[in-house]
């Protein structure tokens, strides 16, 4: 993993970052800065790919322009549209135009647009190649590294889903010029939590320096255990709770916000175990509050339903299971009681 600067000014609009995920002959770069999604063509060229499907979430002024003839397919981001019946809609899109696997996906839009156009890149023609521009700040800093592609079912978030690892990112910073503060939340969630893995105090830098921090600490990551075999459920700090918390609210609290508060829990559940002492419990909350984020459970959400929903956690192979903090720093804990976690559970503030 590399990471180069263009510019020594931090904050300057003409600053980008590149941050190589270093997967063997499967590695690549993401660009991170104002303009990056002006160097598309020239990725697509480089692959030699003769026409795109450019999926989009944005509007066309904002849709970026592959350099070969392209097929643009709108998409609609959010939850509800994150399902099998949208990536089986992709892949027919996908033959209608002639694409074939020497050519190219391209996604334009948030955490999950790129997790379901990933997907469908990763099953038609048993993989075609896809290219990630993430237009959130949760997408930038997340969905869009790292090769992880899932779609929801009924039952759970992100059940049925394949690695497939992107030929590159380009988070382009001119697209989050538009994010409602909710969006914001959203992908600072995901930021906080990079205090307890591995990137402390990243709200002390510009958003340019936090973005590359929390893709640099990913990519490090992913390049050492790219399949979930242990070092990288790191990455899922907070997510545990954060998950079932996004199903008991029927998605009213976004992805971002329900890691945050799972942050705080994983903190506490650390502290009841005895991994970790007061002080670094209160770290979990302090934290998560200097990005304005929700630190406390939904007024309404009962106890027994996320323990519930957390038993269908994909970590969840012995018990419950959580990524928490400890002495020597966090790790995977399998086979925690339920009477622990509920225990903990009941014990978290309630939002008014």
């Amino acid at each position: 993993m590399t990471t180069s600067t263009s510019s020594p000014a931090a904050s300057s609009a003409s600053a980008s970052r590149q941050v190589t995920v270093g997967l063997a002959d499967r590695s690549y770069t993401v660009h991170i800065g104002h303009g990056v999604q002006r160097l598309l063509p020239e990725v697509v060229a480089a692959l030699g790919a003769r026409k795109a499907v450019v999926v989009t979430a944005r509007p066309p002024e904002r849709t970026p322009d592959p350099g070969v003839p392209s097929l643009v397919v709108p998409a609609r981001d959010g939850e509800e549209a994150k399902d099998l019946a949208a990536v089986t809609d992709l892949c027919r899109r996908f033959v209608g135009f002639g694409l074939t696997r020497s050519d190219v996906v391209v996604s334009c839009g948030g955490g999950t647009t790129t997790d379901t156009v990933g997907l469908a890149a990763a099953l038609y023609h048993r993989g075609t190649p896809v290219i990630h521009v993430p237009t959130s700040l949760l997408a930038q800093v997340d969905a869009s590294v790292g090769g992880k592609t899932a779609v929801n079912l009924p039952e759970g978030k992100n059940l049925v889903g394949a690695y497939w690892q992107p030929a590159a990112v380009l988070c382009d910073l001119d697209h989050l010029d538009t994010l409602p503060e909710r969006e914001w939340r959203n992908g600072l969630g995901e930021i906080a939590r990079c205090h307890f893995i591995g990137a402390p105090d990243l709200d002390r830098l510009p958003l340019l320096d936090q973005i590359a921090a929390s893709v640099t600490l990913k990519a490090g990551v992913v390049a050492a255990d790219e399949r979930d075999s242990g070092l990288r459920h790191l990455l899922n700090y907070g997510h545990t709770l954060g998950h079932a918390l996004e199903r008991a609210t029927g998605f009213a609290l976004r992805h971002g916000e329900g890691v945050a508060v799972g942050t705080v829990f994983a903190g506490r559940l650390a502290g009841a175990l005895g991994r970790i002492g007061p002080e670094r419990v209160a770290e979990h909350r302090d934290v998560v509050a200097r990005y304005g984020l929700p630190t406390a459970l939904p007024p309404h959400v009962a106890v027994p339903e996320l323990v519930a929903l957390m038993r269908l956690d994909k970590k969840a192979t012995d018990g419950l299971t959580f990524v928490l903090d400890g002495t020597e720093g966090p790790g995977l804990v399998r086979g925690i009681s339920e009477e622990t976690v509920g225990a903990t559970l009941a014990e978290m503030p309630r939002e008014p």
